[in-house]
């Protein structure tokens, strides 16, 4: 029969070696069990494998924006006469079903010579490297968000078990070439598109949402893609919560007569591409304002509450 050497006050106390010799094969387990889950993310969950999205018709929003994401993951259009713009491209498998959907509106990919991107997390950057692939276009991203990009997804600031994941291959995406490095406030220009970054660290460092005006008919609406001002458990940083406080200020600063996010949900997808088939003006439909302050005072009652997604 064993006893453990503990003491009165509760401390264990066996030789060091010993808890030593106990902790390696616990250690061990533990590495074995994350491997399992990385190779079941991969290969034994479909739904994961393809970011549990599946395609979607894709829709005029306004003027010359254009929803072309999945079901979940956004991913937009925006055309010119000098070429087009798309913001986002979901999970490495949602690449394909972007370029089905640009096709079907009557584009062509090879047509796209700007990716934008508003967080490097593989939903949102994952497909970045097809899409340059198929379309020869320049990727263009904030500085963190660059190096995290280049890197496949490896980002300093995810806990170590998700890093390791990350660099292990399991979870990596495949990494496209970044072009161009972009700081709060630059505007990307492409003919007479004009979109301005707003590099709003919380959810990221480098997350960046986007303004940009769209004509529709007679009017001039504003549009604002908003990078996700909530924050992930499995990444933390320094001054993180600051940086949430800054976004929100800048957030609400801006006007947004159309506002989007990088997930379909929050925004409405379905609801008002729904409405938009049987609005006299289509573009109606995705005109929200008080849905985008109502988004807004959300975020930041998760930010005083603690709340993590």
């Amino acid at each position: 029969m064993t006893s453990t050497d503990v003491s009165g006050d509760g401390r264990d106390r066996r030789p060091f070696y010993k808890r030593r010799i106990l902790a390696v094969p616990a250690g061990a387990l533990a590495l074995v069990l994350l491997v399992l889950f990385g190779f079941w993310l991969r290969e034994l969950r479909p739904a994961t494998k393809m970011g549990g999205q599946h395609a979607v018709e894709p829709f005029r929003i306004a003027g010359n924006l254009y929803y072309v994401g999945a079901n979940d993951v956004a991913a937009f259009l925006v055309t010119g006469p000098n070429g087009h713009i798309v913001l986002d491209a979901g999970y490495p498998s949602t690449a394909r079903m972007i370029i089905g959907s640009i096709t079907s509106l009557g584009f062509d990919i090879r047509d796209v010579k700007i990716l934008l991107n508003s967080e490097p997390h593989p939903d949102h950057a994952g497909g970045l490297a097809m899409l340059q692939e198929a379309s020869g276009a320049a990727v263009w991203a904030s500085e963190a968000s660059a190096d995290s990009i280049a890197a496949g997804g490896d980002d300093p600031d995810f806990t170590l078990p998700m890093r390791w994941l990350i660099r292990s291959g399991l979870l990596r995406y495949p990494a496209p070439r970044v072009d161009r490095r972009i700081k709060d406030g630059d505007v990307v220009r492409l003919g007479p598109v004009a979109m301005t970054a707003h590099v709003l660290g919380g959810h990221s460092r480098g997350c960046t949402s986007w303004s940009f005006p769209v004509q529709d008919g007679d009017r001039v609406l504003d549009v604002v893609s908003v990078c996700d001002p909530g924050v992930l458990g499995m990444l933390r940083y320094e001054g993180q919560d600051a940086d949430r406080r800054r976004s929100l200020e800048v957030l609400r600063k801006l006007p947004a007569d159309i506002w989007v996010t990088n997930h379909a949900r929050p925004w409405g997808r379905y609801r008002k591409f729904v409405a938009s088939r049987t609005a006299p003006r289509p573009a109606t439909a995705f005109i929200d304002p008080a849905g985008y302050r109502a988004y807004l005072d959300a975020a930041e009652a998760d930010l005083r509450s603690g709340r993590v997604h």
